[in-house]
């Protein structure tokens, strides 16, 4: 039976049952019907745009809240109503009801009668049989809408597609795609007919922590391959993915629960933001190249040795795919040692380098040694002592007027190594280190250190 064939038995199947919601409010679109609710139902439950919710706390169910989105969503939940996370303090949570296939399937009555909102993440991606599809991503959908018909519950209910629903192109003749089509017109239609709003989002590649490797995902597969050193094989470099981030998914499902997700229409595989759009979407996604994220990884990998942390801007995909990376790094990985430089006046060790920050040092000087004594054309530094007591002078190259800074540990000041001021640090001590965290604006170079000696 094609897709047409199910979805028309399973409205033939519910045209009875159409007239029992309570409390169904109609607008222009669906939009309207969940962006301006403001009333609870008749058994009381909270919605997302009431009055009710700041006083009264919601419950949520999540379906599949065992997979990758789900456990994300699900943890971020639980910080939000244990007073964790307050950047959403609009929100007030009670229960968050985690259903996945280890659930027993009674529960799932219990949840649909209590919940406010619903998220329904649940999905086979993998399946053994092509028929699996159909039966995991339509069937269970046929399900919880059925039981939140049958306890006339008409919170808003979010669906998770997948841009492979469109059929478009490589997708055409996509199982999966076709399953998940299928699901959105079931949804469609059950806020047709009983009013409750649906939120229908077709998610593009997804990335992030505690997604699983050498399963659905080229990111996981990636970054737990190169993090434990095993191969990996890319088939074409140019190959280019848009994907989204598993946070910026988190904080628009977040966005959705407090009633204003992004809508949008579709012009092919493209989401167009609209108020009154048909789906939802996350609107920060990533286009990037299998070769791009592969040089990425292998920078990150090479970190320990390098020192370098390569140029992670706020909001970038560099900076999400480290954040992944690390997560799936194995336990004899995750520690390192670190060159120390040591002679008999003390050590001095390199702690982190950036592209274009410059880098990171500690310096320890045993009790009454002097450290220093040069100057630099361009390279200007921060000494910041952090344990012990000491004193840091400068002089300004061809001047004789010294200037002194004692410095302590437990009263932590930032010293700044000006240009062409010549510089040194000595350990007040007799009986303890000076131990002290040094930044310079530049990584050292050997082959240009820009750095001269000259006593103060």
């Amino acid at each position: 039976m094609g897709i047409e064939g199910i979805f028309a038995d399973y409205v033939a199947r519910q045209a009875g049952i159409a007239g029992k919601a309570v409390g169904i409010r109609l607008f222009s679109g669906q939009s309207a019907a969940f962006e301006r609710r403001a009333q609870k139902d008749h058994d009381h439950r909270v919605h997302p745009g009431s009055t009710e919710r700041g006083r009264q706390g919601m419950n949520i169910l999540v379906t599949g809240a065992k997979g990758f989105v789900g456990r994300n969503l699900c943890e971020n939940l639980k910080n939000i109503r244990d007073g964790k996370n307050r950047t959403r303090p609009a929100l007030n949570i009670t229960d968050i009801f985690e259903y996945d296939l280890d659930t027993a399937p009674a529960l799932l009555d219990e949840y649909c009668a209590k919940a406010d909102f619903v998220f329904n993440l649940a999905g086979v991606n993998r399946p053994k049989v092509e028929s699996e599809f159909m039966a995991g991503n339509f069937g269970f959908a046929s399900t919880l809408l059925d039981t939140l018909k049958a306890h006339g519950n008409t919170c808003p209910v979010m669906l998770s597609s997948s841009i492979q629903a469109t059929l478009i192109g490589r997708y055409g003749k996509s199982d999966y795609g076709k399953s998940k089509l299928a699901g959105e017109e079931l949804f469609f239609e059950y806020s047709k007919t009983t009013g409750a709003p649906v939120l229908v989002y077709r998610f593009p590649n997804l990335f992030g922590k505690w997604c699983r490797p050498n399963y659905n995902s080229a990111v996981a597969t990636f970054c737990h391959n190169i993090a434990n050193g095993l191969p990996i094989t890319v088939n074409d470099r140019a190959t280019e993915l848009e994907l989204l981030y598993i946070d910026d998914l988190v904080e628009e499902m977040l966005d959705a629960l407090e009633a204003a997700p992004h809508r949008c229409n579709y012009d092919g595989l493209t989401p167009v933001p609209a108020v009154d759009g048909r789906y939802c979407f996350a609107p920060v996604t990533h286009k990037v190249t299998l070769g791009e994220i592969v040089d990425l990884l292998e920078q990150f990998h090479a970190q320990p040795a390098t020192l370098v942390v390569p140029d992670i801007p706020a909001g970038s995909f560099a900076k999400k795919l480290y954040s992944t990376y690390l997560s799936y790094l194995p336990k004899e990985r995750i520690a390192f040692p670190l060159k120390v430089n040591a002679d008999e006046r003390g050590s001095f060790t390199e702690l982190l380098k950036t592209e274009n920050c410059g880098q990171f040092s500690v310096n320890i000087s045993k009790p009454g040694i002097t450290k220093g004594q040069h100057w630099h054309n361009t390279k200007w530094e921060f000494f910041i002592v952090v344990s012990g007591h000491g004193l840091i002078q400068e002089r300004k190259v061809g001047c004789d007027e010294v200037m002194e800074f004692e410095v302590w540990g437990d009263k932590p000041t930032a010293v700044q190594m000006l240009p062409g001021c010549t510089h040194n640090i000595i350990n007040l001590s007799d009986t303890e280190n000076l131990v002290t965290l040094m930044w310079a604006n530049e990584p050292f170079d050997p082959a240009k250190p820009d750095t001269f000696f000259l006593k103060v």
